[in-house]
């Protein structure tokens, strides 16, 4: 087999209509790192929806290769198929993929095929597995409401949904939708409190429109983004402000601009402020809730009914 003067590495993550997984993609980087350990020179084609400015099929120089390297997934159907004949002058080499058909035209269409899994073989494990280590990201909890009608003409619920998440859009973070809402009978929502604040007690920060969404957050000590998505503010300002929590932004100041500013805050003074609150919390230093007026509200006094 000849030596390689450059290779294109291909998947699914290069057809306009597949698919792009986070293994692929790891996967993708366990053998670039190999290739870059071996001096091999490469290049990475990728899907025009997935990373609209990179290389693409549709663009790329069949010439320019001398070996085409398919990584992970499945080897099978007309794409896998329309490479071999684009890219016939090139050796062609299936690496960490499942073979369903090993006689099919998909897979017998390569040179050499590198199965992760194929009939009659012993697996091997997924090239993800030792994919070069990936830095942390924060984790996020989103939790947006797009009710409240009480509000009428001052909400600003949909305005708010649409900039926060466009914003979160391009934020190196992992993000999680999550809901207050309990359902016993829905498995994508948590059924007790606890189910949820298991959640919140392992995030690095919440980012919210919603009253609970901030003091539940607070609660299990993780630091709150919070808007109030009402014009004027209303119950969420109102319980920033009794909980003393700063990183809160009105719906008509919010812009990317006080967003960065309280997400850098969040991540990173406002984590320690975040745990003091929820100390605050347990502890009921300096915090009032209506509830220790109820006794009085029900003319109970000193654990006795009070008397006409």
């Amino acid at each position: 087999m000849e030596q390689p003067r450059r290779i294109l590495l291909t998947g699914w993550f290069s057809f306009r209509d597949g698919e792009v997984t986070a293994g692929d993609v790891l996967a993708l980087r366990r053998v670039a790192d190999v290739l870059e350990r071996a001096g091999l020179a490469y290049d990475v084609a990728w899907s025009p929806g997935f990373r609209p400015g990179a290389l693409h099929l549709e663009s790329v120089r069949a010439e320019a290769y001398s070996h085409l390297v398919f990584v992970c997934g499945p080897v099978h159907g007309p794409q896998v198929e329309e490479l071999h004949r684009r890219f016939a002058h090139c050796v062609r080499i299936a690496v960490g993929t499942s073979v369903v058909d090993p006689a099919g035209p998909a897979a017998a269409g390569f040179h050499e095929v590198l199965a992760r899994d194929a009939p009659g073989i012993e697996p091997l494990v997924d090239l993800s597995a030792r994919a070069p280590a990936v830095p942390a990201r924060p984790v996020v909890g989103v939790i947006l409401t797009h009710g409240q009608h009480e509000y009428a003409g001052r909400r600003r619920h949909a305005e708010v949904a649409d900039a926060v998440t466009r914003w979160l859009a391009g934020k190196d973070c992992a993000r999680l939708e999550l809901e207050t809402r309990l359902d016993a009978h829905d498995w994508r929502l948590s059924a007790t409190p606890a189910q949820l604040s298991s959640v919140l007690d392992r995030l690095d920060l919440v980012v919210t429109d919603r009253l609970h969404g901030l003091v539940l957050a607070l609660r299990a000590g993780t630091p709150a983004l919070a808007v109030d998505p009402v014009t004027g503010g209303a119950k969420v300002t109102a319980q920033a402000r009794a909980c003393g929590w700063p990183a809160l932004i009105a719906a008509e100041r919010l812009d990317a601009r006080e967003l960065e500013r309280w997400w850098d805050w969040c991540l990173t003074t406002g984590r320690g402020a975040a745990l003091r609150t929820r100390d605050r919390f347990r502890d009921g230093t300096g915090v009032r809730d209506s509830a220790e007026s109820l006794t009085a509200a029900l003319g109970v006094t000193g654990g006795r009914e009070r008397r006409a």
